[in-house]
């Protein structure tokens, strides 16, 4: 028997551009027009008015928070012009969220972009902090009294790694230079943002906020273990898994650590170049591991090692995603059910861990990938719009009511 604490943090997670619909003002909608994306977002699921009976799902499920991103193309369609109605409607979900006891952990910056932000440069831009800083005290300025855990920036190196190195997302540039300026801004934002919403707490004479980043992390290993592999594992575990939450630890704007985890990477390396070793990965199949329908490893103990090695930062930790897409639902609650069991074994061990969020609540569009892969509790019908409760989420329901896992 596991068990976990009476305070712990269960529930699931969404972001607004993969389940609103119609997020025409983003950038990441251009896009998909432009370049003929096969699957594009259209309606995703509708959640965006269907979103009450989303979470009437999750309350049912017996989940007590949710996590979930604020559209900033919705907030400020045009530069510099907030819409009302939209803030408006953001209100209302967080107070949906209340309403059924579901603590709402709101992300600002989920991959997708204004297109006026877009048009100006995007991140790349020297005044990129300044324009995010401008929507953040507005939306956070509004929704206060009603959020205490704020999420700045999700997976900035998987943003900046699709976007600005792969050349597979908006604005599809492949520039180590590009990639460097980008990951400064995204840091710099971070950095002032956290003291921004600190700030407007005070201000407002309410309890001190919790906030950081959602860190995309992945427990790399070496496929062969030759010198240049094992030196390229330490190299991606330092830079993409360490060196950015350093950095923000340094500066003292992290209270909690966000920790997203699905996958390891295993690393084969086929020259000493940096981009061999910083990018190389096996492609002749070695892993006997089983893989989610996308072909990635599902390794449970990597998130243990992982969590162990965030311990020394002596900081709270949020599991905000962890989930696997899959069309076998048995997998799915395979893939849960060990990985809560490896969390609970880091947490025996010292490890502070305030809550596990599963990615996602319901299926969704998954990006470049289109509406293909299922990481839903819920069952999404892209047809009707119908939700189906999954075996699985019932399952987990049943943990998070009792804390317990048989």
């Amino acid at each position: 028997m596991v068990e976990f604490p009476k305070d712990f943090f269960w529930g699931a997670a969404t972001s607004a551009y993969q389940v609103e619909g119609n997020n025409i003002n983003s950038d990441w909608w251009e896009w998909e027009k432009r370049t003929g994306l096969k699957e594009t977002s259209g309606e995703a699921c509708r959640h965006y008015e269907l979103y009450q009976c989303d979470f009437d799902l999750a309350s049912n499920l017996n989940h007590n928070c949710h996590r979930l991103s604020v559209e900033w193309s919705r907030i400020e369609p045009q530069e510099g012009r907030f819409s009302a109605l939209e803030i408006q409607h953001y209100k209302e979900v967080m107070l949906s969220l209340k309403e059924r006891h579901l603590e709402p952990i709101v992300t600002l910056h989920h991959f997708t972009n204004p297109g006026w932000f877009a048009q100006l440069g995007g991140w790349q831009n020297k005044r990129a902090a300044f324009y995010f800083l401008r929507y953040a005290e507005k939306i956070v300025g509004e929704l206060a009294e009603h959020v205490r855990y704020w999420v700045t920036i999700n997976e900035p190196l998987v943003y900046v790694y699709h976007a600005y190195l792969l050349g597979l997302w908006p604005p599809q540039e492949k520039s180590l230079c590009k990639a460097r300026i980008v990951t400064q801004n995204l840091a710099s934002s971070h950095i002032q943002a956290y003291r921004l919403i600190h700030r407007i707490y005070k201000g407002k004479s309410r309890p001190s906020p919790l906030v950081s980043i959602a860190k995309n992390m992945q427990a790399f290993l070496p496929c062969t273990f030759t010198l240049r592999n094992r030196i390229a594992t330490y190299l991606r575990n330092r830079y993409f898994n360490f060196e950015f939450i350093e950095r923000l630890i340094g500066a003292k704007t992290l209270d909690f650590i966000g920790v997203n985890y699905y996958t390891r990477g295993l690393v084969e390396t086929q020259g000493w170049g940096l981009k061999n070793l910083l990018l190389d990965a096996c492609n002749k199949n070695h892993s006997q591991l089983k893989k989610n329908s996308l072909g990635w490893d599902i390794y449970p103990q990597g998130l243990y090692n992982l969590l162990l090695g965030l311990k020394k930062y002596n900081l709270p930790i949020f599991i905000l995603e962890n989930g696997i897409s899959t069309e076998d639902d048995n997998l799915r609650w395979d893939f849960i059910s060990e990985h809560l069991k490896n969390i609970h074994l880091a947490m025996t061990q010292g490890t502070k861990v305030l809550g596990y969020i599963y990615w996602s609540l319901i299926d969704n569009f998954e990006w470049d990938k289109g509406l293909g892969p299922r990481f839903g509790l819920i069952e999404v019908d892209y047809h009707t719009y119908k939700r189906s409760v999954r075996e699985s989420a019932k399952r987990f329901s049943l943990v998070c009511k009792t804390g317990r896992l048989d």
